[in-house]
């Protein structure tokens, strides 16, 4: 699943190539992919509407509209938005279509068919269960400890959890603890102030250095130009079971935690 850094990522590219465009149609061929207010219908409300910005919050993809409404995509798996030339033949598995009038489109593909583009309006707090954003100037140290304080929760299960922190997701979360040489499946509570400033530090690093390599690629993930990122080539633990760590050499281990496999070092992630 696309976590911040991919979804930062596409945001950026399609900022650049669908800002200013126009809609003239659009084409569902997948009803449950497009999702409207009640009363509303999605295809007939997007004609005629213009693209001011676009953005991101948290794993959403945010289609910002000249009338205040947002078009908010989940990619869920293994979603794609994708901008195409006149001409080029619809990725795999596109269900939604969005037909601009200078001949260009923006397509929605899902193999898996779990990702959504919902349509919503300009007053709807669809983002208010949602956590800080941890690349935002809100998420600082003394925030991030008073977080964890009194939590028995696991940190790894912790930091996948949205309502606390917005983006990260399984492939980060490994990574941040791993360079803050934390153990996963510590309570979150049990942490020191220097280690949750150690894990403060990391989580910032890890996801800038993402988005500067355009996310990780392990998977289906590719960007609005449909380019593949190039953070899996700098991953330190995930994915890497049974292979040194880059650290102290000891083997890389697998375990479960929050019913997500975690890639971790025994030896000096404690």
């Amino acid at each position: 699943m696309p976590e911040l850094p991919e979804v930062e990522t596409i945001a950026r590219g399609l900022a650049h190539a669908v800002t200013g465009r126009s809609i003239a149609s659009v084409v569902i061929r997948l009803p449950k992919m497009a999702q409207a207010p009640p009363g509303v219908d999605f295809a007939r409300a997007l004609p005629g509407e213009r693209i001011v910005g676009v953005g991101r919050r948290a794993k959403y993809v945010l289609v910002e509209l000249a009338s205040g409404r947002r078009l908010v995509t989940s990619l869920r798996m293994t979603g794609r938005l994708v901008v195409q030339r006149p001409g080029e033949p619809d990725f795999p598995g596109t269900h939604v279509v969005l037909h601009f009038t200078d001949g260009s489109r923006l397509s929605f593909a899902d193999l898996r068919t779990f990702g959504r583009m919902r349509l919503v309006e300009p007053d709807d707090a669809w983002d208010k269960s949602l956590g800080p954003e941890p690349l935002s100037s809100g998420f600082t140290p003394e925030a991030f400890i008073g977080m964890l304080s009194g939590r028995t929760t696991r940190i790894k299960a912790l930091l996948l959890d949205q309502q606390r922190i917005a983006g990260i997701g399984n492939i980060y979360a490994c990574e941040a603890l791993w360079k803050a040489g934390i153990k996963p499946g510590r309570p979150a509570m049990s942490l020191s102030k220097p280690a949750i400033r150690r894990l403060h530090h990391a989580i910032v690093d890890v996801l800038t250095r993402a988005i500067e390599m355009r996310g990780t690629s392990v998977d289906d993930y590719v960007d609005a130009e449909g380019l593949r990122g190039g953070f899996q080539s700098a991953l330190a633990v995930y994915g890497k079971l049974g292979q040194p760590c880059e650290r102290c050499g000891s083997p890389i281990v697998r375990t479960v935690i929050a019913q997500r496999g975690t890639w971790w070092c025994r030896t000096c992630q404690r």
